[in-house]
């Protein structure tokens, strides 16, 4: 019984890892197109040699694939146009709380959709959005209205310290009413003060 087929196996997972590896670690929704037709393509040829094919010219063949990713992903990097022929660039789903209907279908994607992934995110409603993309990469990125926005935490800082300034600015004031001296009310001790003008009775008293 022939066993080569171990020691291919076994060469098939090292070698597949570092070509997997030297490819890049992104997950599958963060893959762009090329890259995501480059590892399925290993994918597929990384089993061919437990079925007789040979486990070298796999490897090659492999290596050839991502040789191919670098150098697009080089490409994409030197000029913008290599960049929009081979990724794309974002599409605008959402302008001002308005769907763009037009580039959603040339998307084919549709409403469902759409809100789907918005939902992942936590927006309640369409019209709390003022942009919406199509990312590349196939995930959705948004920017909320100024005033859906969450506070931040320099905002919420922000408005801690003007309370806090307001609060000691009415504790101020108030200390300031209570220190100054208030007039001293008449009463009848103080009638017995000869000094002091008196307070006159009345008329059917005197």
């Amino acid at each position: 019984m022939e066993l080569d087929w171990i020691w291919k196996a076994i060469l098939i997972v090292v070698g597949g890892t570092m070509l997997l590896r030297l490819a890049g670690r992104k997950s599958i929704s963060q893959m762009t197109l090329p890259q995501t037709v480059i590892m399925i393509g290993i994918g597929s040829l990384l089993i061919q040699p437990v079925a007789g094919n040979s486990v070298w010219e796999t490897l090659a063949v492999g290596g050839v694939l991502v040789l191919t990713l670098l150098v697009m992903e080089y490409a994409q990097v030197k000029g913008n146009a290599f960049e929009k022929v081979i990724i794309g660039k974002s599409v605008v789903l959402i302008e001002n709380g308005q769907l763009k209907e037009d580039n959603m279908k040339k998307l084919r994607l549709t409403v469902d959709q759409l809100e789907m992934n918005l939902r992942l995110q936590n927006v309640l409603h369409l019209e709390d959005v003022e942009w919406a993309t199509l990312e590349p990469n196939g995930q959705v990125g948004f920017t909320l209205k100024e005033e859906e926005q969450p506070a931040t935490k320099k905002e919420m800082r922000q408005l801690s310290n003007e309370i806090h300034q307001a609060f000691n600015q009415i504790a101020k004031a108030q200390s300031a009413n209570q220190s100054m001296p208030n007039p001293e009310q008449p009463n009848i001790f103080t009638e017995l003060d000869e000094n002091k003008p008196k307070k006159p009775s009345p008329k059917h008293l005197q």
